[in-house]
């Protein structure tokens, strides 16, 4: 995810600790405070692969992600600066929980609006109390709310003259597969931004993760490791599929209907949602311990939910479809999502995006 609600720079939290007055100075304070903690825990990966002390199952992890790392450079042509050459322990199991919010018909998020990195659809904050409470405040004002942990965010690149975003304990143990997308995804961020626009910056990365894994795993995973990923993804992407479905059939009926009905054939949407989910669950036998996160999404599940989830698969096919248009060029392909990034409106965007495919 791009920075966003995580207001983590510390020169432009500093300056909107004075431009947004004292309503905001908590949650800037908990921004800066929280970042450059993360910062100080984090010391380059050489340390850790020569301290004796270190596990052996870390030193392999950080020695994989520093070739995947290579990978990103070399293969996709992402950013080579000090990003993901440092890693930290946070001793928690996010780095971030972010707030979300949509009123009770409509999936569309609610913005924050920030210095510097504009509007995005979500807070975030570096503890999770804090994160419920904010939620709950949120949601006496009528809106469906969710708190979700996030294991990576990106500084756009802001932050690799002090080291750069580090590794960090939340995702170094993921599936290779999955620790190669991560990577890719955040170093995404640092390519292009566009200001306003979370689904476009969140979607554009998405695409890169996408096709910069399947790419690793292509040609630098073992038989093993690519079936186990296959494996992995296929169940993630058949509960995408059923969100999808169940997202597009509650926009609808928010647009069609009203008064009563509308609750009523919501709530139907909803426990259908969940009795398909169950279904899906039951179908993956053994494998479904892997995906015990879903069963707690599930059971929360709001507009919050699917309005954030839309945030990161909107727009993946076009991207993928004007990265095919580039002639699967990866330096071509970021300079026309570049060129899209700098136009001054999300509807132009998503015409020009439109017009390329």
């Amino acid at each position: 995810m791009a920075i966003g609600g995580v207001s983590a720079l510390a020169v432009a939290a500093a300056s909107a600790l004075c431009l947004t007055g004292c309503a905001n100075m908590g949650y800037y304070w908990q921004s800066v405070n929280g970042h450059l903690s993360m910062m100080s825990a984090a010391k380059p990966v050489q340390d850790w692969l020569d301290d004796p002390a270190a596990p052996a199952r870390l030193k392999e992890r950080l020695a994989l992600s520093q070739r995947i790392r290579t990978y990103a450079v070399t293969e996709l042509k992402l950013p080579d600066n000090p990003s993901y050459r440092r890693y930290a322990d946070l001793h928690r199991n996010a780095v971030v929980w972010n707030v979300v919010a949509a009123p009770p018909y409509s999936t569309t998020l609610r913005q924050w609006c920030f210095p510097v990195t504009g509007c995005v659809g979500y807070r975030g904050y570096f503890d999770e109390e804090a994160a419920k409470r904010e939620a709950a405040q949120v949601a006496s004002e009528g809106f469906e709310t969710a708190v979700y942990p996030v294991p990576a965010y990106s500084t756009l690149g802001w932050m690799n003259w002090a080291g750069g975003d580090p590794l960090l304990n939340t995702f170094i143990y993921y599936p290779e597969g999955q620790l190669a997308r991560t990577i890719f995804h955040e170093l995404a961020h640092q390519v292009a931004y566009a200001k306003d626009d979370t689904t476009f910056n969140e979607s554009f990365a998405t695409s890169v993760e996408r096709l910069g894994g399947g790419q690793w795993l292509a040609m630098q995973a073992t038989e093993a490791m690519r079936q186990d990923y296959a494996q992995y993804n296929g169940r993630r992407i058949q509960f995408r599929e059923l969100t999808l479905d169940t997202r597009k059939r509650l926009a609808h009926l928010y647009e069609s209907e009203s008064g009563d009905r509308r609750e009523a054939l919501k709530q139907a949407a909803m426990a259908e949602f969940r009795a398909q989910y169950a279904k899906l669950r039951d179908s993956w036998g053994g494998d479904a311990a892997r995906f015990r996160g879903y069963d707690q999404w599930v059971a929360r599940a709001n507009n919050a939910s699917f309005g954030t989830q839309a945030a990161y698969d909107e727009l993946v096919p076009a991207f993928e479809a004007l990265f095919e248009r580039e002639g699967r060029d990866f330096r071509r392909f970021y300079d026309s999502v570049k060129h899209l990034a700098a136009l001054p409106s999300k509807e132009e965007r998503r015409r020009a995006l439109k017009m390329q495919n």
